[in-house]
């Protein structure tokens, strides 16, 4: 959202008068700077370069990346469902209560409360928040309660239209700016680093092996196909790790890929039914907010877990683990409150670019813990510390033939193996 902000403000849209001529110059900036960095991913992940770089990764310099891709997001908890605690705090316990207490009861075998549990929890929470709404609950709160709470914000579903089709360029052709293009580099690097460890902690979860080093970079080319179509359909912002859908995939077990291919085709379904994008839009943000406190901490344990594979006596061990992670919340937390004090990140000079790009790149927890540690782990006494760092039990799994598991779990539907050879 960072470089996204930045075209919004950027001085020469602040000149159009016309507020809809306004909105569709900035759309078509949007876009054809997701076009030009879709291509970042796509070229590291296609050409084996992220396969390349992901060798210099250990279970060691893992664990404070994957660890904060769920630490890292602490402001989008409790801090959210805070703000409307009537709402947010009952969905926290239902959901804790359906996915873990109840997860044995069970309707002709299958554990219907574990597997279901965030859908009977939001159906709940949702009804009772709806409930409360139209009871008049909030008709006298502040502002910001009603914003929080309320299941009728800002007329969504009336003013949503029933069937509207999206196709590409929408808005219009894109326009390309080499400032805005660069500051969006730097989020689609944000959205590589922070993949990559949402990778290997949905692999966990999975009960998978970790994915070999071709496959993580399979996944983050397509991953910039995402991105560049983002940017012809004009979605405003790109495509990255669902870290709350890899959580879930610890919460209710669920590990199967046609579980995510027929959500994908319902998404796909409901984006063209304007009335069913604005129901789901009406759910307040705290019963989220209690979900995210959930998944994200699954996300972050898994982190925690690789430390199992490493040598935690050894000092040299400790002092990467706790630098990298204190850096990794302390550095994007000096950003984000130097932003809110300033109106501007710390990074302000005359170049939009530069800024948009080191603000971009240090507001992210995972890729500040990611430079850290893996520059730590690589220089620092690492030729005789290889059985310390886990690399002994990672090695193994590098190569697609290194584990005989990896094509149950790694080859690709519909025969595509052929154009996408493992290595």
């Amino acid at each position: 959202m960072v470089p996204v902000i930045s075209i919004i403000r950027d001085p020469s849209f602040a000149t159009i008068e016309d507020p809809h001529l306004r909105f569709l110059s900035t759309m078509r900036a949007v876009q054809g700077a997701l076009i030009v960095a879709s291509s970042i991913q796509i070229i590291l992940g296609f050409s084996q370069i992220w396969a390349i770089c992901s060798r210099f990764f250990s279970p060691l310099g893992m664990v404070p990346v994957i660890a904060l891709v769920g630490f890292g997001l602490f402001d989008r908890g409790f801090l959210v469902v805070g703000t409307c605690v009537e709402i947010g705090i009952p969905m926290l316990i239902l959901f804790i209560a359906f996915s873990q207490y109840l997860k044995n009861f069970q309707i002709r075998q299958v554990p219907i409360l574990e597997r279901f549990a965030l859908l009977i929890s939001t159906t709940v929470i949702w009804a009772y928040a709806h409930l409360l709404t139209a009871s008049g609950a909030y008709k006298h709160r502040p502002d910001l309660t009603q914003h929080s709470c309320r299941t009728d914000r800002a007329n969504l579903i009336s003013s949503a239209p029933w069937i509207k089709i999206p196709y590409p360029l929408e808005w219009g052709a894109p326009t390309f700016d080499a400032g805005h293009a660069f500051g969006m580099m730097a989020a689609v690097l944000v959205s590589l680093v922070e993949s990559t460890g949402a990778y290997k902690a949905a692999s966990r979860l999975a009960s998978a092996t970790p994915p070999p080093a071709h496959v993580l970079s399979r996944g983050i080319g397509w991953q910039g196909i995402g991105i560049l179509l983002n940017g012809l359909f004009g979605t405003l912002t790109g495509s990255t790790v669902s870290v709350e859908n890899v959580g879930l995939l610890g919460s209710n077990r669920i590990g199967s890929r046609r579980v995510i291919q027929v959500s994908a085709g319902f998404m796909i379904f409901f984006s063209m039914l304007g009335k069913f994008g604005a129901l789901f839009a009406s759910i307040p943000f705290p019963m989220f907010a209690a979900v995210y406190c959930v998944l994200f901490g699954i996300v972050a344990s898994v982190g925690l877990s690789f430390l199992q594979f490493t040598n935690m006596n050894s000092m040299r061990n400790l002092f990467i683990c706790g630098v990298s992670l204190f850096l990794g919340l302390s550095i994007p937390e000096y950003f984000r409150e130097y932003t809110i004090r300033a109106f501007h990140g710390p990074a302000h000079t005359n170049a939009g670019w530069f800024n948009d790009f080191l603000n971009t790149i240090f507001f992210s927890s995972p890729t500040v813990a990611l430079i850290v540690a893996v520059f730590l782990d690589n220089t620092l006494d690492y030729k005789d510390s290889a059985k310390d760092r886990g690399m002994p039990w990672w090695a193994k799994f590098r190569t697609f033939k290194g584990d005989s598991r990896n094509e149950e779990f790694y080859t690709l539907p519909f025969n595509l193996n052929r154009f996408f050879p493992p290595s």
